[in-house]
């Protein structure tokens, strides 16, 4: 009777999320200080400014489209994003472009929103900043929503995925304690976006009444108070719509989604490292441990 040799089984490798390097945060960095700039200008500007967000979008959208490219150029010359990653992006933009006419216009009921949770949260802040802003841009596109406020709901889709990617415990939290803290923080988010852009309209609209509307030069806490009076007024039913469909379908779909990121990055394999093998043999180049080198009988003469 002959038995099989076993042999042990693989380690699992744990999913990390796709590692952000110094360029990458300093590109994310200028990004949110100009993304801060242009929505709170305004709050300090005087009465005599001028104030219209329908003039700076297009400056805005000119210095975004850059920086967002220079956050993935910088991440992948950090070694944090290969072409699979960039592929992936691709296709989980193009997904969270068609979830969006699903729900657009009705209560708030925006389903990219929970997809945007869980990329951000498998494959890190760095490429959820890249996806939320090109999934806006791409839906943007694709339901003829392009207008001065879309450079605006880019950098607030961007920050809203960004955040799930900030969370705590990417390794060791897992099963429903995760399910629940994504919940949560795509329930506060969800405020948290519709809140900023909030900021974006409100400032353009006057005559409203003395307890919501905007006074330029006024006191910053003034305009704040007025502010935060104009969103309970005016849009928490639409934004209570966006959060509690996101925290319904992180529940019931999120973890089948998980999974398939995870798997899907586990085969990607975005962290690991690059090695040739050489073929079997020995030689003067051959390395013990299979990585080729590289040797003089590599280098052969150009034909002439």
């Amino acid at each position: 009777m002959t038995t099989r040799p076993t042999h042990p089984s693989r380690p699992t490798r744990p999913i990390r999320p796709i590692r952000i390097g110094p360029r990458a945060a300093a590109a994310l960095v200028l990004v949110t200080l100009i993304g801060i700039a242009a929505f709170g200008w305004p709050l300090l500007a005087d009465a005599q400014s001028g104030l219209a967000h329908s003039q700076d979008a297009p400056w805005l959208f000119a210095a975004l489209l850059p920086l967002l490219v220079g956050v993935v150029v910088a991440t992948i010359a950090d070694d944090g994003m290969d072409a699979k990653a960039v592929a992936m992006l691709g296709v989980l933009a193009a997904v969270g472009a068609a979830l969006r006419p699903l729900g657009a216009g009705t209560a708030g009921l925006e389903p990219m929103f929970f997809l945007m949770v869980l990329s951000g949260r498998v494959l890190g802040p760095g490429f959820g900043f890249v996806l939320g802003a090109v999934t806006m841009f791409a839906s943007a596109l694709l339901t003829g929503g392009v207008g001065p406020w879309m450079p605006f709901q880019m950098l607030a889709l961007g920050w809203f995925s960004l955040g799930a990617g900030l969370l705590p415990g990417a390794v060791r939290i897992r099963g429903r304690a995760e399910l629940a803290m994504l919940a949560a923080y795509g329930f506060l988010g969800s405020f948290a976006y519709g809140t900023v852009m909030n900021l974006q309209g409100w400032v353009l609209l006057q005559g409203m009444g003395q307890g919501i509307s905007f006074h330029p030069g006024d006191p910053v806490p003034a305009n704040l108070a007025r502010f935060f009076a104009y969103c309970l007024a005016t849009s928490l039913g639409w934004d209570l719509g966006r959060a509690a469909l996101t925290v319904v379908l992180t529940l019931t779909l999120g973890g089948t989604l998980l999974r398939a990121l995870r798997r899907a990055t586990r085969k990607a394999a975005f962290d690991a490292p690059v090695s040739f093998d050489s073929a079997p043999g020995s030689g003067p180049g051959h390395a013990p441990d299979g990585v080729r080198t590289a040797t003089q009988g590599d280098i052969r003469p150009l034909r002439r």
